[in-house]
C-alpha cells in the first residue's frame, strides 16, 4: 500500500447497536439490512406493449446480529425480558465502525421488536468460541436526523 493511501474502512468493521439509548454493545456480524419494493402488475386494455409496474409497499427484511458472548449479553437478555413483559416497540440505531471507533455508516430503524435470540452451545467437547445471535424485525428506516 502506498504511503498516503488509507486502509479501506469497510474491510474490518464491527456493528454497535443502541435501542432507545440502551447500548447493547458491539457485534461482529450484521446480516439483512435491506428492503424490497413490492410491485403490482396492471394490464391496461388496448395497451399491448407493456404491463404497468406499480410500486405498492415496502417490505423490510429481518436483521441478524452475531457476536461472541460478552458482558453485553446481559443487556440483550434484559431488553428481551422487557419486551416479553409488554414493552413497546423501540427505535434502534446500528452503526458500522472501524477498529479505531470511526463510524462508517449508521442506520436508524423504527418499531424494532426482537424475533429470535440464540445463545451459545456450551460443551466441553466443543472448543469453539461461544456466540450469540439476535434477530430483530422493524418497520423501516428513519431519516438520518431522527
Amino acid at each position: 500500500m502506498a504511503q498516503n493511501q488509507q486502509p479501506d474502512p469497510a474491510v474490518s468493521v464491527c456493528f454497535t447497536v443502541e435501542i432507545d439509548n440502551i447500548n447493547l454493545g458491539a457485534f461482529n456480524s450484521c446480516e439483512g439490512l435491506g428492503c424490497e419494493v413490492v410491485m403490482e402488475q396492471r394490464e391496461e386494455g388496448g395497451n399491448n406493449l407493456y404491463v404497468w409496474q406499480l410500486p405498492s409497499r415496502i417490505k423490510y427484511s429481518n436483521i441478524k446480529l452475531s457476536r461472541p458472548v460478552t458482558k453485553d449479553t446481559e443487556k440483550v437478555t434484559a431488553w428481551l425480558s422487557g419486551m416479553i413483559n409488554g414493552g413497546a416497540r423501540k427505535t434502534a440505531h446500528i452503526s458500522a465502525m472501524t477498529v479505531e471507533g470511526t463510524v462508517v455508516a449508521r442506520w436508524s430503524l423504527m418499531d424494532v421488536v426482537p424475533v429470535r435470540w440464540t445463545g451459545p452451545s456450551l460443551s466441553p467437547e466443543n472448543v469453539k468460541v461461544a456466540t450469540e445471535t439476535l434477530e430483530i424485525a422493524h418497520h423501516g428506516f428513519l431519516h438520518a436526523g431522527s
